[in-house]
């Protein structure tokens, strides 16, 4: 059964990529700010799968520095929730813009987020801003789209603040788990292993 968890990402970066799906015609500001889709998220599978396909958008592959993040280097820096910055990264169904900003609590009490962690050492804040039921053109399956805002620190990266979207594309709650084994709707990220950054 497809589910994902709202405040964290859980899922491998491996998107499927959808025939029509423009690489080069996605705006990261719009997928961080939660304006865009899941296609549009989906749309940038060639590029992270491909380390030349990323650079041929302008994006430099940074070393792994935390183990569920892959991270890159702008050419042209973007502005997220009015800050600007050229470092952004990937976690599962997420895309993010990584702040020179020390504490995420005033960029999450600005953006109006709820408590998920705040401790010393772990600060996790987030909200679910859309949620969109849709029907599956092919096998007329009802999938629920959600939209979901997240601001955090992780102890990768000292003196950061993330700040992001991840995207999902379930199963409604009330959904029969007739077929476990069912393969997953074109443009839906497949549930995987994996983790929160930490």
């Amino acid at each position: 059964m497809l589910r994902s968890l709202l405040l964290a990402s859980c899922v491998t970066l491996t998107l499927p990529v959808a025939a029509r799906a423009q690489t080069g015609a996605t705006d990261l500001a719009s997928l961080i700010e939660c304006r865009g889709d899941i296609a549009g998220l989906t749309a940038l599978a060639p590029a992270l799968e491909d380390p030349l396909k990323a650079v041929a958008l302008g994006w430099q592959p940074l070393p792994q520095a935390n183990m569920f993040m892959t991270e890159y280097r702008l050419a042209s820096p973007i502005r997220v929730f009015g800050r600007g910055t050229d470092h952004i990264a990937f976690t599962g169904s997420s895309v993010m813009a990584i702040l020179d900003l020390p504490d995420p609590r005033p960029l999450a009490s600005e953006l109006g987020l709820e408590t998920a962690i705040d401790t010393a050492a772990k600060a996790m804040f987030g909200k679910e801003l859309r949620s969109e039921e849709s029907r599956d053109a092919e096998s007329g399956q009802v999938l629920i789209e959600s939209v979901v805002l997240n601001v955090s620190n992780v102890s990768s990266h000292p003196g950061k603040t993330l700040v992001g979207c991840s995207y999902s594309l379930d199963l409604p709650e009330d959904a029969p788990d007739t077929d476990t084994d069912a393969p997953a709707p074109e443009g839906a990220p497949p549930p995987a292993p994996g983790g929160q950054p930490r």
